[in-house]
Formats: C-alpha cells, structure tokens, sequence
C-alpha cells in the first residue's frame, strides 16, 4: 500500500471511532472511553425525562437523563451557585461558549451556550467537569469533557 493509502485508511478508523462513541454515549461493553466503569446509579440520575419544568420554570428541552442539582457532587453544586449569581468565576475560561461540536445537546446557533468549570479536587487541571447553560436557562451537567450529558432539574 502506497503511504497517503495507509493515511487513508487511518484517518477513515478514526472517524469511525468517533461516530462509534458519540452514538454509544461514550460506552463499549461497560467501559467508558475515560476507562472508568460504566456502572448505573440510582435515583433521578437514571431517570427518562419528564418533560415537566423543574423548580425554576425551565423543561428539559432534549431527551437527555435527566439529574436533581442536589444529586450533583459539591463542587457541581458551587458552580451552580456561581452562576446563579453570575461570578466571580475561578477559571478564565468559565463563561466561554460551547460549541456543541458533539452534538448531543439540542442544536443551537453558534453563541448560544456557555461553559462553566466544576472543579475536580483530585485533578492538576480543570478537570473533566462542566457545567453548559443555554440561553433560555437549561443546565447540563458533564463529568466526562463533554462525552455525555444529563438535564440538571433544579430546585430538587
């Protein structure tokens, strides 16, 4: 095979890996792509959507799971409060917009969501965490850079 056939093929595995974890939710066979296991947990975090509009009037506009605020972990709710009063943001990068460049969140136009850090105590950097709100309101929380999301239902 001649090189740029190899880079070819190459590149045509990866963007199917790709495709492959994006439609998969970031799981193969219980295995997250972070390594980590892909056990399910209890309570509203596993739930389906309700479609109803949580304690501060905002539905869940996608089909995403959803999770109660209160069951998101400490540092998740201190960004919560963060941004419910807008700041002072501990990361310069906190307010930034996302891009939705996996598109698991509804599809928005450009601008229309922003990302906020959750810290991860144990991590060098940023961490994994995030926090993306849209412009009508709606939060979602990830743990895993943006490999999956839940609706956050606050007030709960």
């Amino acid at each position: 095979m001649r090189k740029s056939t190899k880079m070819l093929a190459f590149v045509a595995l990866l963007a199917g890996l790709v495709v492959l974890a994006i439609v998969s939710g970031g799981q193969f066979s219980g295995t997250r792509l972070d390594g980590s296991a892909a056990a399910a947990t209890s309570g509203s975090a596993t739930s389906r959507p309700s479609g109803g509009a949580g304690a501060t009037g905002v539905a869940n506009p996608s089909q995403l799971v959803e999770v109660k605020a209160s069951e998101l972990p400490p540092q998740g709710r201190q960004t919560l409060a963060l941004i419910a009063k807008g700041g002072p943001f501990p990361y310069a990068q906190d307010g930034i917009n996302f891009g939705n460049f996996e598109g698991i969140l509804p599809r928005k136009s450009s601008g229309y969501y922003k990302e906020y850090t959750v810290r991860t105590p144990e991590a060098p950097d940023r961490g994994a965490r995030r926090i993306v709100v849209g412009q009508t309101g709606e939060k979602y929380y990830t743990a895993d850079h943006y490999a999956s999301f839940r609706f956050i239902v606050e007030g709960k």
